[in-house]
């Protein structure tokens, strides 16, 4: 086994143990440091991406392990995370949002692994979107302002923002 290859899988499994850390650390109630944790997964996968094409290292289980890792890093831990935050205190609404991200976010990620890929990217990608949740849960938590339509209507943008292809994003 090759470590140059395997290097950016190294990257994409930290992303993932982060996020899995950022639900983990939910249940104990350190809801800022979890958002850190989602933000740190941010740049893993940032980073895996650039080894990956520098040392000539993609593959198949590459591709499919950062999706994999990106929607339990930036789907599901981002989710929970606002839902604790704040979408838990609009009864059932907030619940059926936070699912709608997850959703989205799968959906996402499962359209843009089965496209040939041309550079340019259709919705926001659920790495921003988490990452948005994230940097808003933080200003949440730091200033105690929360307003919960306003969260409910982002979060809902967000979803929509994913699964759109109205939305394009050239790659940089």
């Amino acid at each position: 086994m090759k470590i140059k290859n395997n290097l950016p899988n190294i990257f994409t499994l930290t992303n993932l143990a982060l996020g899995c850390w950022a639900i983990i650390n939910m249940f104990y109630g350190d809801l800022f440091f979890s958002s850190l944790l989602i933000i740190m997964a941010g740049m893993m996968d940032r980073f895996d991406g650039m080894i990956a094409r520098k040392l000539n290292a993609t593959s198949d289980i590459g591709k499919q392990l950062d999706s994999l890792s990106d929607l339990i890093s930036f789907g599901i831990a981002p989710a929970i995370l606002i839902w604790n935050i704040s979408l838990n205190l609009i009864p059932y609404a907030g619940t059926i949002i936070a699912v709608i991200y997850i959703l989205s976010g799968a959906f996402r990620l499962a359209r843009y692994n089965v496209t040939e890929f041309d550079g340019i990217y259709r919705g926001i990608p659920i790495t921003l979107a988490g990452g948005l949740i994230s940097l808003l849960s933080l200003y949440i938590l730091k200033y105690k302002m929360v307003n919960n339509i306003v969260v409910a209507v982002f979060v809902v943008f967000l979803s929509y923002a994913m699964i759109t292809t109205k939305i394009q994003l050239k790659k940089r």
